[in-house]
């Protein structure tokens, strides 16, 4: 802080905490207790360091928490099906159960995320499914596979709100969309790993003691499991935390973040922040488009080797002809995550990946069996679909304000993507195989009404700060009482929505 007279003083801050009902973040204690440090630091090297102590741990997160979930989709082509007697819609289901189970503890999920530090609750969810997914390796029928499945679901659904949450505590609004998209390419990797993985073990002889999927479920979860004990240890609690930034750095970072306007850390959990946030128009836009833009992130998931087996392919080559779905994932995830960063409108950049998704999804529909090249364009082309992602959780992290608001926000807005991953699959219905019409329309049909309800809530972001008018000048924003006070967008009249 400043010693200049100007800096917050607790009584100061506690007068606007006492009119919103809300807790002194633990930045701004932090910032009071180091009032008086000297800073002159580099904020781009600061960045720079930050970045390689963050941002890989988050990335091996979401890879293993991908991998983990497509290496269903390889099993599928290894035997898998075979060996336990799998009939009609009982693949489906299983991948639809997992979804189930995320989505019923998304919300539980804001609750631990308050009282516990993300980045610990994060790593022992992480070790845990990664027991889950090797215990895959024991299923002998529908049920036990269901079963195992289903707790995977259960430990992954803390993916998305925690890396959301830790991502807001490190990076500005501008900085966080290319930090997403760089943790985010973990998909894109899983795709092209999963891809290998699968077409590696497919080589094991058919007489060995454990079929090549059982021995590829063992080894996915025992490297999940070391995933997850290094982001326990290693990955900060909160920047004050951080035993490899000095405290000069730290009150640099702090003072760089503030112009979030949504805090660091604040433990307590607010009933009310969540009643606003379910009057909140934005959550239920954003629901809604996330809903619309995960049921074909279903089918990629769940079913892209099975399209690719369905047009002429062997169980080898469909696991490698699904590789190439990664290194597209992987492009488009670079190219939005760099265009929020230079260009802002982060609706029309959604935009711009949805139109390749639709391509994509005409390819897969009209096309005949017999042109091989086009409908597996189709199916690359799809993947364009994953990228937008990246931006939605970016927009949830900027633009809820309040701890417990911004939590809840981050928990629904995941379960919306995973209750578009539970309609994904249940639009392949066996009796519209092998060409599956139906759901290959659904992927188009959804992927515009996407496109349609983002330009709503781009509109209404435009509405909320032209109604709030011009952002006053005043002192350094960290100096301003509403950045620390845990008040939420609604109450905070500095607030300003990204867009």
């Amino acid at each position: 802080m400043s010693s200049k007279g100007d800096s917050i003083t607790e009584c100061e801050l506690g007068h606007v905490i006492g009119e919103t009902s809300a807790g002194i973040d633990t930045a701004w204690k932090f910032l009071d207790k180091h009032r008086d440090t000297h800073v002159a630091v580099d904020i781009t090297a600061l960045r720079r360091k930050i970045d390689w102590r963050i941002v890989p741990l988050m990335f091996c997160c979401y890879t293993m928490q991908f991998l983990d979930k497509v290496i269903l989709n390889y099993a599928a082509v290894m035997g898998m099906t075979k060996d336990l007697n799998l009939q009609g819609n009982d693949f489906t289901n299983v991948a639809t159960f997992l979804f189930v189970a995320l989505l019923c503890f998304e919300v539980p999920n804001i609750y631990f995320l308050q009282v516990v530090p993300a980045a610990k609750w994060l790593g022992g969810n992480v070790i845990f499914w990664g027991i889950a997914t090797a215990c895959g390796a024991a299923a002998h029928n529908y049920q036990t596979l269901l079963v195992s499945r289903v707790f995977l679901g259960i430990f992954e659904a803390t993916i998305g709100p925690s890396l959301l949450l830790i991502s807001s505590q490190w990076y500005t609004k501008s900085e966080q969309a290319p930090r997403f998209s760089f943790w985010y390419l973990g998909l894109g990797l899983g795709q092209i790993i999963g891809g290998a993985v699968s077409y590696g073990f497919q080589h094991i002889l058919p007489g060995a003691a454990l079929a090549g999927w059982r021995i590829m479920f063992v080894v996915l979860g025992a490297l999940t499991v070391v995933v997850g004990i290094c982001t326990f240890i290693f990955l900060p609690d909160t920047p004050m935390k951080a035993p490899w930034l000095s405290d000069a750095e730290k009150v640099a970072l702090l003072k760089h973040i503030s112009v979030n306007q949504t805090g660091v850390e604040n433990r307590k959990f607010r009933v009310r922040e969540v009643i606003e946030a379910l009057c909140d128009p934005q959550l239920y836009l954003m629901v809604l488009s996330v809903v619309l833009l995960s049921v074909s992130s279903g089918v990629v998931t769940t079913y892209s080797s099975t399209l690719i087996r369905n047009i002429g392919y062997d169980a080898k080559h469909a696991a490698l002809m699904n590789m190439p779905s990664g290194a597209v994932s992987i492009f488009f995830t670079l190219f939005v995550g760099y265009a929020v960063r230079k260009q802002s409108h982060r609706w029309a950049w959604i935009i711009a990946c949805i139109i390749p998704a639709i391509i994509g999804g005409a390819l897969m529909s009209f096309l005949p069996q017999s042109n091989k090249a086009g409908i597996l364009a189709g199916i690359y082309l799809v993947n364009a679909v994953v990228a937008p992602l990246t931006v939605f959780y970016n927009w949830t992290s900027a633009n809820f304000g309040g701890a417990t608001k911004r939590a809840f926000a981050a928990a629904i807005v995941s379960g919306s993507f995973s209750l578009g991953n539970i309609i994904g699959p249940q639009t392949f219905q066996a009796r519209d195989a092998p060409e599956y019409r139906p759901a290959k329309l659904a992927v188009m049909g959804t992927q515009a009404g996407c496109a349609f309800t983002t330009f709503v809530l781009f509109m209404y972001y435009v509405w909320a700060n032209k109604k709030r008018g011009a952002l006053p000048e005043t002192e350094e924003t960290y100096l301003s009482p509403e950045v620390w006070a845990g008040m939420t967008d609604k109450e905070n009249k500095r607030f300003r929505y990204s867009y």
